[in-house]
């Protein structure tokens, strides 16, 4: 896992190409991302914290499964915000044992591209919501620090 302060985390990250997405590129890196995660007892992981300028980033399988959304987000962006916000603190696995109390909104709205190419719109509120607000700001060079 890439700590800070390595430059590929304070730097937005490349968008990846739709063919490329459905061509099957990123399998062998999704995989890897997901088991890097796991490893490491991470809910998210952004490419850039596996020292890859891509923007995606990967999900808790069972937080994907009891949201009804996937487990991999290609080059996702929040389109809204809601005014809403809570205070919690959040810790990162290229920040070891640093935690933060973060204030981030309760409920976001968010574009991507999914594992088959997709394009995806969904709605997220609770936990899924800061999971990824967190897992967007790192493709968006902001850690938990800078935050």
């Amino acid at each position: 896992i890439t700590k800070i302060p390595n430059k590929i985390l304070a730097k937005t990250t490349e968008k990846v190409g739709l063919k490329d997405i459905k061509n099957g590129s990123f399998k062998e890196l999704v995989l890897d991302m997901k088991k890097a995660m796991k490893e490491n007892e991470g809910i998210g992981l952004a490419a850039n914290q596996i020292n890859k300028d891509l923007s995606i980033f990967v999900i808790d399988e069972k937080l994907a499964t009891e949201n009804n959304v996937p487990e991999v987000f290609f080059n996702p962006e929040i389109t809204e915000y809601s005014r809403d916000k809570d205070e919690l603190e959040e810790g990162c696995l290229s920040i070891p044992g640093y935690g933060a109390s973060i204030k981030r909104s309760k409920k976001i709205k968010i574009k991507a591209i999914d594992e088959n190419g997709k394009k995806i719109k969904l709605k997220a509120r609770g936990f899924l919501a800061r999971v990824l607000q967190h897992e967007t700001d790192h493709l968006n060079g902001l850690t938990i620090k800078n935050r």
